[in-house]
């Protein structure tokens, strides 16, 4: 059986659909189950599930309440929760394709000694167009957009699958342990990284994961998300994530990522320099805000 973990915080207004993307997919639903785990909504979050649950009664869907506030702290409680070995994490902010659920069952049924699989996560602008500023390294930043073309195969070395869109044979948590409390989002903290240490955790052991082309996620972006405010948090969280992140691991790994950090500085001002020669010195003004940004959370400096 297929578990599908649904970790939702507040975001009653998307969770209707994404749940109807899922019963409206190909995977008959005996095959799957589904898994919502409320981390602490003040929103009717309860009410969107009964919603659901009138509409779609062939659909086996499991509420369960995590008071522990914290993503990863919601992820672990559903593989508590899952009754399947086949554990499929999504976004409660999303949809998917019709194909997405029954690609996932297929690709692990064919491929016994795969552990994990992601697919592409593609932005819909909810209420709001692209701002100019946007350019493919911020789009991926704020949008999770992840595209590796049409062809299956396994990830390239250094690339993973983007959180909401993964998924794991539940035997991986044995082997590697589950996602770290420490890190990813809590309430409205912009912490993350704990997929990066998670698949960080999997290369060590030699495990791969792969990109399947058909199991697409489309990643709903509201306006808020497209605000200086916004972005700012964002990139002094993504820095704030991996000083976390790296000094669990060892003071040599944090110092390896601060000599990392002035290799990425380099690239961005060449960026920077790019794009001022095109004329597109928002996008350009952007990246040296994102980099800013990280180096001040790298550093434990409070965001501008």
């Amino acid at each position: 059986m297929t578990s599908v973990i649904l970790c939702t915080y507040n975001r009653a207004r998307y969770l209707y659909n994404v749940l109807h993307s899922l019963a409206a997919g190909t995977l008959p639903p005996q095959d799957y189950e589904i898994v919502l785990v409320d981390n602490n909504s003040s929103d009717n979050t309860r009410d969107e599930v009964e919603r659901f649950r009138a509409d779609h009664p062939a659909v086996d869907l499991h509420y369960c309440f995590e008071p522990q506030q914290g993503l990863s702290h919601a992820r672990n409680r559903g593989i508590e929760e899952a009754r399947g070995e086949l554990l499929v994490y999504v976004d409660d902010d999303a949809l998917v394709n019709a194909e997405y659920l029954q690609t996932y069952a297929d690709f692990f049924l064919h491929h016994p000694d795969a552990v994990a699989a992601g697919g592409p996560i593609t932005p819909q602008y909810d209420g709001c167009e692209e701002p100019s500023w946007m350019s493919h390294y911020t789009r991926q930043l704020v949008t999770g957009e992840l595209d590796l073309g049409q062809r299956q195969r396994p990830f390239p070395r250094g690339a993973y699958p983007g959180g909401g869109n993964a998924a794991y044979r539940k035997s991986v948590f044995d082997t590697i342990g589950r996602f770290n409390v420490q890190l990813g989002r809590k309430g409205n903290s912009l912490i993350g990284a704990e997929e990066k240490d998670l698949f960080a955790k999997m290369t060590a052991r030699g495990m791969q994961f792969h990109y399947l082309p058909t199991a697409i996620l489309y990643h709903l972006i509201p306006p808020k998300k497209l605000t200086d405010e916004y972005f700012n948090r964002l990139t002094h969280g993504i820095g704030t994530s991996e000083r976390l992140r790296t000094r669990q691991v060892s003071r040599g790994k944090y110092l390896h990522r601060l000599l990392q950090e002035a290799v990425k500085w380099g690239g961005t001002l060449a960026l920077w320099s790019a794009f001022a020669l095109r004329g597109q010195l928002s996008k350009g003004n952007k990246l040296i805000a994102f980099r800013r940004n990280v180096s001040r959370g790298l550093l434990n400096l409070p965001s501008r």
